[in-house]
Parts: structure tokens; sequence; C-alpha cells
């Protein structure tokens, strides 16, 4: 079969699951019509209020739903549910991605939550969405959302959940966003041009949001990964997107901005355009204008549990649990043996100039046997025995440095290597520091004065890290 051939029939099979998706929806529209029982179906706001009366809860039944978060997140330091109960959260994008991630804001508990979309229930969504079912195909996702979430929070005493049909645009977001102070954004769009419409509106705003890059044509979800944008890797939404962002003059390397990500290749191709769409205006079969037209092949696991992470990292941000993601996919074993014995070789050459400059002395004379047990300071230098081993290399680079340079932010990719921040202290992990090479000829130069105070601060903040991990 020919490529041409496979194209025509992946559209005509698009194109009967449009009309199938038609079909099913007048038939339950006409179904609601006739029957006074059926409650399915669209509902404008009063209705919804009206249902969500019905199922209203009492504030004590309130703490036994969410008695496990409370569990979770408070704690005799601090009460992270209040600011959760508290918070105000918006979804943008109620598609794959962004059903699950609501879903689970609600569930746990967010105050104020308001779902932007402009898109409607089709049959076609019904593999990846989070609570669409074949009663709301024709109807628009954020109500079928909505609905289903008003069900689960019991009340809008309890948690307001408010919904915006319409497609978010720069020209629109103060009408869609600027009348609330929102704590958190999620973002679960998958157009690039809106995406970066709405990530320069966080950061003009001082808004945090996760947003969530490419879950189509993938498969693994061991490479799932959350970072910053700079850290998105095998990744062509993340990448177009950094290059717009870069127009609008928007600061990629934000700390308002995170964003759930997979590390895998594709391992499905977009499915192809026809010769009729070929010969004509792509933009004429879009849904939208602009939009995208080409069809995403869509594993639904994916997506679901990209918006589930993108839900546990905004809840853990609210509740004061902050997560320590580990960037980019797993260090390999020959990475991490060169790292080592790149360690071993420096801590050798330390040695040697500490014993040329000292060691004449006689309280610096040791022996070789108790230098190799023990270790032992020669002047203001501690030598002794490496005290790592390669999956403490992978701890230090993964967790606490996160792949890039202490001093410069350089990714891994560039050369990085490991020194003792501390000379006169041991070779453990809470003493040792990720640097790039030009960062470690300052610090030979230098020594720790080399970096300017707020390196310096985070360096010892992150020292402090290990050592907490290490009496843990």
């Amino acid at each position: 079969m020919t490529t041409t051939s496979r194209a025509k029939d992946t559209f005509v099979g698009i194109a009967l699951g449009s009309v199938l998706t038609l079909a099913i929806s007048s038939i339950l529209k006409a179904r609601s019509s006739t029957s006074k029982k059926q409650t399915e179906g669209p509902k404008d706001s009063n209705e919804n209020e009206n249902e969500t009366h019905r199922l209203s809860i009492t504030s004590e039944m309130r703490e036994e739903q969410l008695s496990r978060n409370y569990l979770f997140f408070n704690s005799s330091e601090y009460k992270g549910m209040d600011d959760i109960v508290s918070a105000k959260v918006a979804v943008v994008g109620l598609g794959g991605v962004g059903s699950h991630a609501a879903h689970m804001l609600a569930r746990a508990g967010v105050g104020m939550m308001r779902l932007i979309d402009f898109d409607q229930v089709t049959l076609s969504s019904l593999n990846r969405h989070a609570v669409a079912t074949l009663e709301d195909v024709g109807i628009p996702k954020v109500e079928a959302m909505k609905r289903f979430l008003c069900r689960v929070a019991g009340g809008s005493h309890v948690a307001r959940i408010e919904s915006r049909v319409s497609m978010y645009t720069a020209e629109y977001e103060d009408e869609l966003l600027s009348d609330v102070k929102w704590d958190f954004i999620v973002d679960a769009i998958d157009d690039v041009k809106t995406k970066a419409a709405l990530l320069a509106y966080c950061v003009r705003t001082k808004t945090r949001v996760i947003s969530c890059m490419g879950a189509g044509g993938k498969s693994d979800p061991t490479r799932i990964h959350i970072g910053d944008l700079r850290s998105a890797s095998r990744d062509p939404l993340a990448t177009k997107l950094k290059w717009l962002l870069k127009k609008l003059s928007v600061d990629i390397d934000s700390e308002l901005i995170n964003i759930v990500y997979s590390s895998e290749k594709t391992v499905v191709p977009l499915a192809e355009l026809t010769d009729d769409q070929k010969a004509g205006s792509p933009g004429e079969f879009g849904a939208v204008d602009n939009m995208r037209v080409r069809v995403l092949p869509v594993l639904g696991t994916m997506p679901a549990m990209m918006g589930q992470a993108q839900a546990a990292f905004a809840l853990c941000e609210l509740g004061k649990k902050p997560l320590s993601p580990i960037a980019g996919e797993r260090i390999g074993k020959n990475v991490r043996h060169r790292r080592l014995q790149h360690f071993k070789n420096r801590e050798t050459k330390i040695r040697q100039e500490a014993e040329k400059l000292h060691c004449n002395q006689p309280e610096n004379k040791a022996s070789k046997d108790s230098e190799q047990f023990h270790g032992r300071l020669i002047g203001n230098t501690w030598v002794g025995p490496v005290q790592i081993d390669q999956d403490d290399v992978e701890y230090l680079m993964s967790e606490v440095w996160r792949n890039r340079c202490a001093a410069t932010g350089a990714r891994l990719g560039s050369v990085l290597e490991l020194v003792r921040w501390d000379n006169s202290k041991p070779s453990v992990c809470s003493n040792l520091v990720l640097m790039s090479v030009k960062a470690v000829a300052i610090f030979d130069e230098k020594g720790q004065d080399g970096f300017n105070e707020q390196i310096r601060n985070k360096i010892d903040t992150r020292l402090a890290s290990c050592r907490i991990d290490a009496s843990a």
C-alpha cells in the first residue's frame, strides 16, 4: 500500500468518525428531549449549580473526603492543605492532558478552578479524556468536565468550579484570566502559538505555570520528566516553543515556568495530509483557523500520565512540599564511570600537590596505609580515599545538581566534573559540586571567592540538602 493510499484510508476513517460523532450527538440530544429521567447532555451554568446543590455535602464530610490529603500536606510546622483549599488554579486545555490534571486537582481539594477550552467532546477523544463518556459527545469539554467535577466536589460552597467555552488567545487573555490573581496555571494547550501566548502572559504577570509538552506519538512512561524548558529533549513542540518565546522576548529560563515532557523519540509519525488537502489550503481543514491540521496518533496513557504529573507538581508547590525533579534521563554507566575516574585523578593530583608543599614537615608525615583507610590533613588539605562510587555520582549529577553546572547552569552535554567544595573536608556527597570545565578553572585559581555570593549561597543550600539526605 502506498503512502498516499494509507493517508487516504486514514482520513476516510477520520471523516467516518466525525460523521459518527455527529450522529451519536443527535441521538443523545433527541433522547434527552423525550425522556424526563435523562439528565445527561449539555447544560448551562444554572443547571450545573442546581445539580451540585442536590449533591451538597457538609464541611465535616468534606474534611473526611480530603483526610488523606490533610495527612500528606499538613504537619506541625506548616498547614499546606490550607493553601490548597484556598488556591485559585486555571486549567487551559481540557483534552487528554488537561482533563486528567483538572480531575486530580479537584479531587485534591483545590478551592477554585477555572476550566478553559473551546472544543467539544468527540468519539475519537474518548480514548484519552479523563471523565467524558458517550453521553458527553457533542458538548463542550469544559461543561462535561465541570459537571463531573461538581459531582466530586459536592457543592459550590466547598469548591468553586467555573467553565469558559473559549479558545485561549492573547487577544482574549484579559477576559479569560485577568480578573483573578492565580496561584497556579496549568497549560495543557496543544497548539504551539497559543501555548507561547499563555506562557508569555504567565511571565508577564508573575504567575507560576506548569506546561505540558508533546504527548502524541509516544508510549514510554519511564521517559516522562519534569524540568525547565531548556531541559526538554527530543520534543519538537518544546523546540519550537523556545524559539517563539525568544521572539516574544520571554525569558525561557524564568523560574515561573516548569514543564512536563517526554524524552522518548516519537515512535509513530503524524498522519499525512491527503492529496486534496495538499492541493488546496490545508488551513481550511482545521477545526479552527491557524490551528494544526494533521492528526496526532495518541496512546491514551501518555497524556493521562503527563496530566497527572502536572497536577502532582502544582499540588506539591501549593502545599509547600515542592518536588526535586530528576532532570532528563538516567546517567549512563559509561558516563558515571568517566566522571568517577576523572574525580579520582583530580584527587590524586590534589594529594600530590599537598605532599609536595607540606610533607617535609614531621607533623604531616603518615604512613600510606593510614592515609588509605582513614585519610588525614596535610596542611589545610584533606587527603585520603575517594568516598563515593558510581551510584553516588548518579545521585549527585541527577538529583542534587540536575545535570547542570552549579556556577554557570551549563547542561550535561558540556563537560561537567565533580570537585570538592571545601578541600579541608573529605570527598563525601555533601562536599561535592558539579561544575563545567570553565567553572573548575575559576575555582582552582580563586577558590570559592571566584563566584558571587548568590552562587555560593545556592551551592551551600544544595550541599545542606545532601547532608539532610545522608542523615535520613
